[in-house]
């Protein structure tokens, strides 16, 4: 049994709502999170706000004239920034940048790449080899999950060459007297 509020105690809870609390209205978030294994919630914000600011863009460069050249011009740049990141499939309309959200920000960080890379079994383990330190793109060894990989640098996600995976996995294939 709880013993009855005072008075001050009453006053202070007067505005908050122990019922529909504001947070739990987050059902998507904690799905997104959860499927692509975020660890940081500000990241999972960033990418929505960063989304939300896109989708801003697109609509008004939207509104603007069709005639204008100004909106041809600006309308390709969106597109070719957009598909480079690697948030949008092609470059062929700005319809295209009203469906990036913070899930599109999700699959291009450097674990769900690694999935497609087939170098990991799930982002767990993925996650696992990046904070370890096992992972590169390009020269620069990466230790922070929340790296987004562009399309351009897609092709340079490897191994650090004193990774004990690399090694693991050069035995696996059988091409390790082959390399030294």
């Amino acid at each position: 049994m709880v013993r009855k509020l005072k008075f001050h105690e009453q006053k202070l809870l007067k505005k908050v709502d122990f019922i529909n609390w504001e947070v739990d209205n987050n059902l998507h978030e904690v799905k997104v999170l959860r499927r692509y294994h975020i660890e940081k919630r500000e990241d999972y914000t960033k990418y929505n706000k960063l989304s939300r600011n896109i989708r801003e863009v697109a609509k008004k460069i939207r509104d603007l004239d069709e005639k204008d050249g100004f909106r041809a011009h600006s309308t390709s740049l969106l597109l070719e920034k957009l598909y480079s990141v690697g948030l949008i499939p092609t470059k062929q309309n700005l319809a295209l940048a009203d469906k990036v959200t913070a899930s599109s920000f999700c699959r291009r960080r450097l674990p769900t790449i690694m999935l497609s890379l087939r170098m990991a079994q799930n982002l767990k383990t993925a996650i696992t080899f990046i904070e370890q330190g096992h992972v590169r793109v390009g020269p620069e060894i990466i230790t922070d999950p929340a790296f987004l990989v562009t399309r351009n640098m897609e092709d340079f996600v490897t191994w650090v060459d004193s990774s004990k995976i690399k090694l693991h996995v050069m035995n696996y294939n059988e091409e390790v007297g082959l390399h030294n």
